[in-house]
């Protein structure tokens, strides 16, 4: 069990600096505050809105996403937050073909002007909201092309030889098993051959396969081995299985996969279909022992359509700074029934905004100083949409006034049915803060209490502060320069299958997930006195705890370890403004003083190359390799691959107009503990300038 409570942090650090920050060591939260927080946050609850909101197969741009979208609202309204009148029904709200595309006209939020765009007022009632992005395929937010809408009614894949049943063997159907149908399906009818191609994600797995007007049997991903097989080679359909190490422990299990089709893929787009290991391998073992196998599958329903994604937002406008805002995310998107993934988000910030109101309007809690903002969002694509609609969205670095956001993604994991374990994601290096040392204080403070439910599971608290990753939402507050803490389980065998439903959420780890969250957001919401000491405490230790490690393991990084040291330290300042952040030496042996200077990068190095960001927001992570030609983007599975997602979104944090290319790659060196060479990062960008995404500065320093 990993437990990094701030006392075993601080032992960390060496001397007298460890004793000093030590004895200054915070109280996360107030105890009286605490046992609120205890007894009111119900994990029970939340597993409640988490069985609610997976009835619905919520595809980004889907009519099932909407309806869960309108249960949230709902659930807010009921718990005194200010709704306007929403629309009729899905379809009256958003037929096909009812808007034109225009982005700029994206906000169909009633009452969601200029007033809230703007940041909430202390005189404005708790109020919540829906604010609708065009997405058809075509409406691009940031580097974010929209998915396209999507609604089917039905669909099947039966196997007609060779098959003794008459009429053929049914092998899946939706809307029995949602995810059976690979996302983002058009209609269609086929009755064809099948083709067996291996992994079928790969050029080479087609060469001498005549799949033209067939079925493709594959085990890759659905809409890699669909732009493959259809768009490249003229199959039919395509049929794939999960075969990678979860599949013999569990063969009938199948994997949500979707074709995400581009912009020009859209009128070729056919249909496909996701089956188990049970299943495909089967099929695969008849075409491989020879015998010839005839498949029927049709999809019926509207299929690709314009539609909409739809943010539901919420407020609790502060009462002495409701300029000042902490942000709650979680995406509320993802086939049914994804219940951990993420419906255990979304059912606790639900939960936590619904009792946090109650408490308020009970007088049992005080409003808070900073505004509560409440966002559910369709994953990246639709947080893209609402940051380009809200440019005012922003941390202090960039002129904003979003102070920090608590992401949860994956919360209730059943730790004694899936051997998880909680993890809260730092911050990188590139927007370094304390904010999750004090979400990890708060964990430590939750580690001690006794939180049990009726039905929940036994288990005790497992969890760990780890370094930065991405894969959700916080990256694009991050982007933003709003520090984000992630609220995720790893491992989880259930993560994108079948698998992941409702007895697999245990409401006890909803409850701590909860208390932690809810903790830290409040205590950033009311700088008090004490916080910005409590803060300065939590940078320091974290600091030391750093240097001393770099000292054991990579003396050659102490510089940077101290820069961080250094920039977390001042951004207690932005958390709490006007709070005096007094010198303090990094605490280092003097052995290793002469370490904390930065190596020098000579004058001409540090002037050329020097990239400017040409976007706002988190790159599509499709670039630059999408907008390559094939011999170009096919560099990335070799040499470039050292660049993988968190290097790349922190090589795009780190470009600011000023850093060089070379100062760049000594940065993520720095962070990744693994070399980067420069001129990978070189090409990577010269890549992105072809994309459109970055360009070159002709200043120099």
């Amino acid at each position: 069990m990993a437990r990094r409570v701030v006392v075993l942090v601080l032992a960390l650090a060496t001397g007298a600096a460890a004793q000093s920050m030590q004895s200054a060591a915070p109280a996360p939260l107030d105890p009286a505050l605490r046992d609120l927080f205890h007894e009111a946050l119900s994990g029970e609850l939340a597993k409640e809105h988490v069985i609610a909101i997976t009835r619905n197969h919520r595809i980004q741009g889907s009519r099932g996403y909407r309806e869960a979208a309108r249960y949230v609202i709902g659930r807010l309204r009921d718990a005194g937050y200010a709704v306007p009148a929403l629309p009729g029904t899905p379809a009256d709200f958003a037929a096909a073909g009812d808007f034109d595309g225009d982005t700029a006209a994206a906000a169909r939020a009633p009452d969601a002007g200029a007033r809230r765009a703007g940041g909430a007022r202390a005189s404005d009632p708790a109020a919540a909201w829906i604010e609708s992005y065009p997405s058809d395929g075509h409406a691009v937010y940031g580097t974010w092309q929209s998915p396209s809408g999507w609604d089917i009614d039905e669909a099947e894949l039966r196997l007609l030889a060779p098959t003794d049943e008459p009429g053929g063997e049914r092998i899946v159907g939706y809307p029995e098993i949602a995810m059976s149908v690979i996302t983002y399906s058009n209609a269609g009818d086929v009755t064809a051959p099948l083709v067996w191609v291996g992994s079928g994600d790969h050029e080479e797995d087609y060469a001498g396969k005549d799949v033209a007007g067939k079925f493709v049997l594959a085990t890759g991903y659905g809409g890699a081995v669909h732009r493959l097989a259809v768009l490249g080679h003229g199959a039919a359909a395509v049929v794939c299985f999960l075969d990678d190490g979860r599949a013999a422990d569990h063969p009938d299990m199948l994997q949500y996969t979707g074709m995400w089709p581009r912009t020009a893929e859209l009128e070729h787009t056919t249909f496909g279909f996701n089956l188990t290991h049970r299943q495909g391998a089967r099929l695969r073992d008849l075409l491989l022992a020879g015998k010839d196998v005839t498949l029927r599958g049709y999809v019926k329903g509207r299929g690709l359509e314009p539609y909409w994604m739809d943010v539901v937002c919420a407020t609790i406008p502060g009462a002495s700074l409701p300029g000042e805002e902490i942000v709650f995310t979680a995406h509320l998107d993802h086939p049914k029934e994804s219940a951990n993934d993420n419906a255990s988000g979304s059912g606790a910030v639900l939960d936590i905004a619904c009792t946090l109101k109650r408490l308020i309007d009970s007088g049992r809690l005080p409003r808070p100083a900073r505004t509560l903002r409440f966002l559910w969002v369709p994953e990246w694509n639709g947080t893209q949409a609402y940051i380009d609609a809200h440019p005012e969205f922003t941390g202090p670095q960039l002129g904003g006034s979003v102070l920090a956001g608590l992401n949860m993604d994956m919360v209730g994991e059943n730790l004694e049915l899936l051997h998880s374990r909680l993890q809260i994601t730092r911050t990188p290096d590139s927007l370094p803060s304390p904010v999750d040392d004090l979400v990890g204080a708060m964990a430590g403070m939750v580690d001690g209490l006794d939180v049990r439910t009726e039905r929940g599971g036994q288990s005790t608290l497992n969890w760990d502060l780890t370094p930065y990753s991405g894969g959700s939402d916080h990256m694009m507050l991050i982007d933003r320069k709003i520090p984000a803490v992630m609220f995720s389980h790893s491992p989880d065998y259930t993560h994108h299958t079948s698998e992941d439903t409702p007895d697999k959420v245990d409401p006890v780890e909803l409850e701590r997930c909860e208390i932690i969250a809810t903790g830290a957001g409040w205590r950033l919401a009311n700088p008090d006195a004490t916080l910005a000491a409590d803060l300065l405490a939590l940078a320091e230790a974290d600091g030391a705890a750093r240097l001393q490690r770099v000292a054991h393991e990579r003396r050659g990084w102490l510089w940077h370890a101290a820069e961080l040291w250094d920039a977390e330290r001042a951004s207690v300042a932005q958390l709490v403004p006007g709070a005096t952040i007094p010198p303090y030496p990094p605490p280092v042996s003097p052995a290793d003083a002469g370490l904390l200077q930065q190596p020098q990068i000579t004058a001409v190095e540090a002037t050329l190359r020097v990239p400017v960001r040409a976007t706002r927001g988190v790159l599509d992570f499709g670039l630059p390799e999408s907008r390559l030609p094939p011999e170009r983007a096919a560099w990335y599975a070799g040499d470039g691959k050292v660049l993988d997602g968190d290097v790349r979104f922190e090589a795009a944090n780190f470009t600011d107009g000023v850093r060089s290319i070379r100062e760049i790659a000594q940065l993520l060196e720095a962070e990744f503990g693994r070399k980067v060479p420069p001129d990978v990062v070189s090409r990577y960008f010269d890549d992105l300038v072809t994309a459109g995404a970055m360009s070159w500065s002709n200043s120099t320093r």
